[in-house]
């Protein structure tokens, strides 16, 4: 009997060790299935400890377990050393790419402009000809093909009525609901416990710092950020630019998880994290930085209305007591990177990246221009 209430004793602590192993410091807690992709450290000593037990029993003494210590996560600062470079390069890379993307897309807008006036020329001298051939073409249509080309037209009527804001968070969206979909395909979870969650225990630190901010488990947690990030889309590009914001929110979303790692390291508090939590809180605090006078409100409660400013501080102070008083329902040392970020930039790092973009663009311009040298006519050298 001693024997037997000495092993249930010894199974209770087990399952403290693992729920000890595995703490809910995540943005949003991740479901249990997933927690199970963490492999739990082997101990060798077990089947020593149940050779000594049983030797016991054969000697007719009493087996008595040693006590366990309770393992300790490991700390390994020198973990954080990829971590940091990856931030630091990524960074640079996003600003730089929307650099060139944005010089691109400013010259493809120029040439567009040129071309369709000269169309709108030619359209109005053929103006009678193409009503009379589009008339009886759309005549010689069945039912069914005119309603699909309906229906096509009215999309293209509400995606021309969105601003460039919300079409490029219409993309993020899409990506997130993507990733939500494969959450739910059991086949996939291991791999996307492995590339789209991020833990510094883990062996692969630095893809997942970029693609978790494209990872939700719960359909509420991803619902919550899509349409914060949509109220305020129209707002951040047209200041930035939409360039410039995609450099931004990915931005936000790997130093985001670079203060989580730091954290986490810091406190022995590792686990799990996921969301767009971190790139939307950079979004919201540069707009709210940007345009701390503006009224925000809560859906629910509409007849309530706060300042940007207000809320910003609002919102840091909730993440400083949740790190204060290590509450992990939610990442809070994320929220805490990308919101400071956030402010960072619109107060100093818009300056110090943005406006000094120029010798970029002028290298890009000289390195997309140049043109082979053509030969002489008659050939030969010298």
């Amino acid at each position: 009997m001693a024997w037997r209430s000495c092993s249930m004793k010894w199974t209770k602590i087990n399952s403290l060790n693992a729920s000890f192993m595995c703490p809910k410091s995540t943005r949003l807690n991740i479901h249990p299935q997933q927690r199970c992709g963490f492999r739990k450290a082997q101990r060798p000593s077990e089947s020593k400890r149940g050779g000594q037990e049983t030797e016991g029993e054969a000697g007719g003494q009493k087996a008595v377990p040693p006590t366990p210590v309770p393992p300790m996560p490991s700390r390994r600062p020198h973990q954080l050393f990829r971590p940091l470079v990856f931030t630091v390069g990524f960074t640079g890379c996003s600003f730089g790419a929307a650099a060139i993307l944005q010089y691109e897309s400013v010259k493809s807008r120029v040439q567009l402009a040129i071309e369709e006036a000269k169309e709108e020329k030619r359209d109005t001298l053929l103006e009678g000809h193409d009503t009379t051939y589009w008339h009886n073409w759309w005549n010689q249509l069945s039912n069914f093909q005119k309603q699909v080309i309906l229906f096509i037209s009215a999309v293209d009527d509400f995606w021309s009525g969105l601003s460039e804001g919300q079409k490029t968070v219409t993309g993020i969206i899409a990506l997130n609901t993507v990733v939500l979909c494969c959450w739910r395909v059991p086949s996939m979870q291991r791999f996307l416990v492995k590339y789209f969650t991020t833990n510094p225990a883990s062996k692969t630190r630095c893809l997942p710092m970029v693609l978790s901010s494209f990872s939700h488990y719960s359909v509420i947690h991803m619902v919550a950020n899509m349409y914060v990030l949509w109220t305020f889309s129209s707002s951040i590009v047209s200041l930035l630019g939409r360039e410039q914001f995609l450099a931004l929110y990915l931005s936000g979303g790997v130093i985001s998880t670079f203060v989580s790692y730091v954290f986490k390291t810091a406190t022995g508090r590792l686990g799990p994290s996921l969301g767009a939590s971190g790139s939307i809180m950079t979004v919201l605090a540069a707009v709210c930085t940007k345009i701390p006078e503006a009224k925000l409100g809560i859906v629910l409660l509409p007849v309530v209305s706060f300042s940007a400013g207000n809320a910003l501080k609002a919102l840091v102070a909730l993440d400083i007591a949740g790190l204060l008083f290590g509450w992990r329902f939610f990442d809070h040392a994320a929220h805490l990177g990308g919101a400071l970020f956030g402010v960072w930039y619109i107060g100093y790092g818009h300056e110090m990246i943005w406006r000094k973009r120029e010798p970029l663009i002028k290298f890009w311009h000289e390195l997309r221009n140049v043109s082979p040298r053509k030969p002489r006519p008659g050939g030969g050298g010298g």
